[in-house]
C-alpha cells in the first residue's frame, strides 16, 4: 500500500481488518488521459469532451454483447491509488469533516468509484465512453446498462 500524507484536522483514521470479506474479478482497464488522482476532474462531466477507453479482459468480452443498444452505463471501477482508512474526512470545499459515507470522495473503506457514462461506441473488446474520472489503468469492476426510468430520481436533495 503507498505511503499517504498524515490526517487533516478534523480527519478520523481507523485501523482497516486484518483480512478481506470478499475477493473480485477486474474485468478490464479504463484508459484516461490522466496519470494521477490530482489530474482527474472532480466532475466528470465537465470533460464530457475526452472519450476515454475501457479494455474488456478477453475472457469478459462476451458480456458486451448488447451493451451497444443503450445510450449510457454505469461503470463501477476500483480506485487503486486511493487510501482505505480515513472514515471522516475534510473536503477542501467544506473546511469542515463530514462521514465517508456522505461524500463522493475516492477514500473509503473500498474505494469503489462509480460513474455514468454515455457509450461512444462498442467495438472489438473495448468501450468508448465519456464522463469518466480515473487514472489511466483504473481496474474495472463492473458494467451495467443504466436505465433512466429506474436509476434516474430527479427529485433526490442534497445539502
Amino acid at each position: 500500500m503507498p505511503e499517504f500524507k498524515p490526517p487533516r484536522p478534523g480527519e478520523v483514521a481507523i485501523p482497516l481488518p486484518s483480512e478481506f470479506d470478499a475477493h473480485l474479478f477486474f474485468i478490464g482497464r479504463i484508459r484516461t488521459p490522466w496519470a494521477s488522482a490530482a489530474e482527474c476532474p472532480k466532475n466528470a462531466r465537465a470533460r464530457a469532451d475526452v472519450v476515454a477507453t475501457i479494455e474488456i479482459d478477453p475472457r469478459f468480452r462476451e458480456g458486451l454483447r448488447d451493451l451497444s443498444l443503450f445510450s449510457h452505463a454505469i461503470a463501477l471501477y476500483w480506485l487503486h491509488q486511493s487510501r482505505r482508512d480515513l472514515i471522516a474526512q475534510v473536503p477542501s470545499h467544506l473546511g469542515s469533516p463530514r462521514g465517508v459515507f456522505a461524500l463522493r470522495s475516492p477514500v473509503r473503506p473500498n474505494p469503489i468509484g462509480l460513474a455514468v457514462v454515455e457509450i461512444v461506441t462498442v467495438e472489438e473488446g473495448r468501450l468508448f465512453v465519456r464522463n469518466i474520472d480515473c487514472v489511466d489503468g483504473t481496474p474495472l469492476i463492473d458494467l451495467k446498462p443504466y436505465f433512466a426510468s429506474t436509476d434516474s430520481v430527479p427529485d433526490a436533495v442534497r445539502p
